[in-house]
């Protein structure tokens, strides 16, 4: 059996950043996962080291698979010296999820400038139980639907989905949560992508049996987002965050490799040259913190593209393998470099 830790409510309220009071009442209306009286006292687990909580969400360039390759290149003194932590352009957060995992961090500040990507993290964080009650009907209704009348309901889900985030209140934010997470369990490939008026318009995916409700996962990523502060903004937005103690992870949407490149961004406008540019000349004047940055390799195709070379020069530039695709035909499938920059 997996070893789990427990924590006592005033562990779990310094942890959080939380009051006792406040972890008390938690416990009491189990919204806390895996809660229990010991005596007097309440506990809770810490995490289940062997079976971590992970992203809630799929993601276009997510970390998953090369997070073993990234825990290579954090920083030294993670958790001792490096107490704080921050992710401007969180996405999904497989690097958020493995940090929270795996360190105590004094401090930790996510963001994200797609406004309904936040609200979800906020809605994980502080309404888990509630969002868990809307994904199982989701889940119980897309799965006991033929093909044909599923691929209607979930067209159904996405005009609903764009209807409410045209008008986001506190009211709507569960279900807008919910629905965010169903149609990224059921879309093509987890993209999420908007049109020019900012409406969700990618089409349904073809997966037979999607888990919609990860119950156990949602409980897990709740409790290690207890005490994150989770801000809607652009990545300029942690500069005041941000100090000699912090570890600063940015994954920007990654420049095309090729020109055909499959557009996969998630807000109404691509992110160019011009904005890889922007967010490099803030990455550099970072120089407190410890910084690390993902993008892809110009080299894969161009050994002359030395446009990161050049962006961070004086920085550590390092290649490391990835499987990924470069194009959505076969041959440029397979194991290609991306970059990993760093300040250390």
């Amino acid at each position: 059996m997996p070893q789990i830790q427990y924590i006592s409510a005033s562990e779990a309220a310094i942890k959080w950043g939380i009051s006792h009071r406040r972890v008390i009442t938690l416990c009491r209306e189990n919204r806390i996962p895996n809660v229990a009286m010991l005596g007097n006292m309440w506990i809770t687990t810490r995490y289940d080291k062997k079976n971590p909580a992970k992203p809630f969400i799929k993601w276009a360039g997510g970390k998953g698979q090369l997070l073993p390759t990234i825990r290579k290149f954090y920083p030294p003194n993670m958790g001792v010296e490096i107490t704080k932590y921050c992710e401007p352009m969180v996405g999904a957060g497989a690097v958020l999820f493995d940090v929270l995992n795996t360190y105590e961090m004094d401090e930790v500040y996510i963001c994200d400038t797609n406004a309904e990507l936040i609200n979800t993290y906020t809605v994980v964080r502080d309404h888990s139980d509630r969002l868990i009650g809307f994904l199982s009907a989701f889940e119980k209704d897309h799965l006991s639907c033929d093909e044909d009348s599923r691929k209607d309901y979930y067209y159904q889900q996405r005009e609903r989905f764009n209807t409410e985030i045209q008008k986001p209140t506190k009211s709507n934010s569960i279900l807008r949560a919910a629905l965010f997470i169903y149609l990224n369990k059921t879309c093509f490939n987890g993209l999420y992508r908007v049109n020019r008026k900012g409406l969700y318009n990618v089409p349904m995916g073809s997966y037979k049996n999607p888990t919609i409700c990860d119950t156990e996962n949602i409980k897990k990523t709740s409790e290690l987002l207890q005490g994150v502060t989770i801000l809607v903004g652009d990545y300029t937005c942690i500069d005041k965050y941000v100090d000699e103690h912090t570890f600063v992870y940015f994954d920007p949407p990654y420049r095309p490799l090729t020109k055909t490149a499959e557009f996969t961004s998630y807000t109404a406008d691509s992110f160019n040259d011009e904005d890889q540019t922007k967010l490099g000349e803030f990455i550099k004047s970072l120089t407190k913190s410890k910084v690390m940055a993902s993008n892809s390799d110009p080299h894969n195709i161009d050994e002359e593209d030395n446009f990161f070379d050049d962006l961070y020069e004086g920085m550590n530039i390092n290649r490391v393998s990835a499987n990924r695709a470069i194009n959505s035909k076969g041959k440029g499938r397979g194991r290609i470099f991306e970059l990993l920059i760093t300040n250390y």
